[in-house]
């Protein structure tokens, strides 16, 4: 799950919209710093009350990842935009069609979200900047198992950005799918890949709330790991 589909459920909590997002900020600014369920528990009943809404995030976070990662329909459609990405790039060390198959999942799912409610990316990044960098910063240093001082400049900086906007555009997603693969080193996409991701926002506008549902009322799902 990406940004919004984790966090649009908490808008008026920002504190826990914010922790919502803290797993996929470090993943992007500082990838050794990793949040994880045990050590958050652990910590708990020591935080006051706004630390601990912002820890309430991050745990939601880990949790519905959990939920959503395991669910047959996003497996399934994992699966399936793997494949579609595959066919314009047949080489079997290709590591990309896999990669592509789950973020533009994710990604789509944002931009589902945001078509079903065109006001929400406003109040999302309105509700996000009523919270300190530096508030989260701090506690990411007292929960995580090593600490960072990147997070609080790239907040502001990644906000600033909207890059959430961008996901509702095949061109202005192709950027930012890029923008991703350079990080991790691998290939840049060409404007081939503009089909696969029109057909792509086809299926998650088809199976979008279904996605959703397997987080909202996980049933079946079973207990998160430990090493979330």
């Amino acid at each position: 799950m990406n940004y919004l589909a984790h966090g649009y459920r908490f808008l008026d909590n920002p504190l826990k919209l914010a922790g919502t997002a803290v797993p996929d900020w470090l993943s992007v600014v500082d990838r050794q710093v990793r949040i994880r369920t045990r050590r958050v528990n652990e910590r708990m009943d020591a935080l006051d009350s706004a630390d601990r809404l912002m820890a309430e995030g991050m745990l939601q976070h880990l949790r519905d990842d959990d939920v959503f990662h395991r669910s047959v329909k996003f497996m399934m459609l994992e699966a399936e935009l793997g494949m579609r990405f595959r066919r314009i790039m047949p080489d079997p060390f290709d590591h990309r069609p896999a990669f592509l198959g789950h973020i533009v999942t994710e990604l789509l799912l944002d931009s589902v979200i945001s078509e079903e409610c065109p006001e929400i990316l406003d109040n999302y990044y309105k509700a996000i900047d009523e919270v300190s960098p530096l508030a989260v910063q701090d506690l990411v240093n007292r929960l995580a198992s090593r600490s960072t001082d990147r997070l609080a400049d790239f907040i502001p900086r990644i906000h600033a950005a909207r890059i959430l906007y961008d996901y509702s555009d095949d061109r202005l997603l192709l950027g930012r799918l890029n923008q991703v693969l350079r990080r991790v080193t691998l290939p840049l996409l060409d404007e081939q890949c503009l089909d696969v991701l029109r057909e792509s926002r086809v299926l998650l506008r088809l199976h979008g709330p279904e996605l959703l549902q397997a987080v909202e009322f996980p049933h079946s799902a079973e207990p998160a790991s430990e090493d979330s």
